[in-house]
């Protein structure tokens, strides 16, 4: 069963539909989601990142599904088939709307209009992990245990306290530019006003981008060998590849075209399909990509209001069961250097509160599609585990 409102149907798996789940009324959004399960199961909630959909989250929903779980994936706020947000240019959009207490807001609407008050996981990869990490600090009696994947938790910002001095401020871009070569950070880059444009046309073609793009963050690129960093510092940034850590003269695009220069681009088919590639671009050709990058644009420092949000969370920790999932070739879990062990001491409540982290091996950013059976052991091992 689909119900595509005149869309393509999705190339679904068996045991997955999709539906629309209207919460205009509350959030402003007619969510479009991905089900899995028996409604009235304990409820599990998928969250995806960019550039990505619910539908990066069609391998492990089944299996999941089968130990007696309601599965929801959706497509996030400005992605994909969901509807009601503003898909209006650069420097007319209200960023308040992507700001970390509108994003939880969204996921607490839509569990409501589900008919459920309670989540028994909250689960999210690369900028969903930021969504699943703050609904559980946010709303604990709600949301009972979570998992990030692919992009740890840091502690969460505090202001000036008593009388120490101000935190100073490290104006990454200035350090980074600094460097020879010249370098920028890709998150700031996402945040300009040129980013959407140079992601709706790049010069080598939608599909060659994204599977270029998809390669390279992945196991199949062999110079993904990542390890921790000392420090938020140019010199050590820049030791990331540069789909984090750009040439400052390069858009995405050309950089992936660089970077993919003598590559074997089909590597990917084998958990990638055309099919699945296709639908990626096909979303994204009518979407653009815009309205997503509000998400980068409203986490970073072209956002005041975000900033403050997260002051109201000074000290909070998550204090439900958490876990950290990722793949071993993912320089993703390096990208802000000590989140990963501040789980321990400083982003959840002790004792016992954080379960780990596990790293799959042959896995890169997209763990989830490119080890999707490694992945689903570890989700229903912690979920066995509450």
């Amino acid at each position: 069963m689909s119900v595509t409102n005149g869309l393509p149907d999705l190339p679904l798996p068996t045991g997955i539909t999709d539906d629309y789940v209207d919460c205009t009324s509350s959030c402003g959004l007619n969510y479009h989601v991905l089900k899995a399960g028996k409604p009235g199961n304990p409820l599990i909630l998928f969250c995806h990142g960019y550039p990505e959909l619910a539908f990066s989250w069609r391998k492990v929903m089944p299996s999941i599904a089968d130990a007696d779980y309601y599965c929801i994936a959706m497509d996030q706020r400005g992605y994909g088939r969901t509807t009601g947000w503003e898909n209006k240019p650069f420097n007319e959009v209200d960023l308040t709307q992507y700001t970390m207490t509108n994003l939880v807001r969204d996921i607490v609407c839509l569990v409501y209009k589900l008919g459920y008050k309670e989540v028994a996981c909250i689960i999210g990869h690369d900028f969903g992990g930021v969504s699943s990490a703050m609904a559980a600090l946010i709303r604990p009696d709600m949301f009972r245990a979570t998992i990030q994947m692919s992009h740890p938790h840091p502690p969460n910002p505090s202001p000036q306290f008593g009388d120490e001095p101000p935190k100073q401020k490290i104006d990454i871009q200035a350090e980074l530019a600094k460097l020879d070569p010249s370098r920028k950070h890709y998150k700031w880059y996402n945040c300009t006003p040129t980013a959407a444009h140079d992601w709706d046309n790049p010069p080598q073609g939608l599909e060659a981008y994204l599977r270029g793009y998809f390669h390279l963050k992945s196991a199949d690129w062999e110079l993904n060998k990542p390890h921790p960093l000392r420090e938020w510092s140019a010199e050590q940034l820049a030791l990331m590849p540069e789909y984090y850590i750009m040439r400052r003269e390069d858009t995405f695009p050309e950089s992936v075209a660089k970077n993919m220069r003598g590559e074997d681009a089909t590597k990917t088919e084998s958990w990638l399909s055309p099919e699945a590639l296709e639908t990626y671009c096909s979303e994204w050709r009518r979407t653009g990509f815009q309205s997503a990058l509000n998400w980068y644009r409203a986490q970073t420092e072209s956002s005041p209001q975000a900033a403050k949000d997260l002051l109201l969370y000074a000290g909070r920790r998550i204090d439900v069961p958490c876990a950290f999932i990722s793949g071993k070739q993912d320089w993703g879990n390096h990208q802000q250097p000590g989140a990963i062990e501040a789980y321990e001491d400083e982003s959840c409540v002790k004792p016992g509160c954080y379960k780990g982290a596990k790293l799959i091996d042959h896995a890169g950013h997209w763990v989830q599609q490119e080890q999707p059976e490694a992945v689903i052991k570890e989700v229903l091992g912690f979920l066995e585990g509450l």
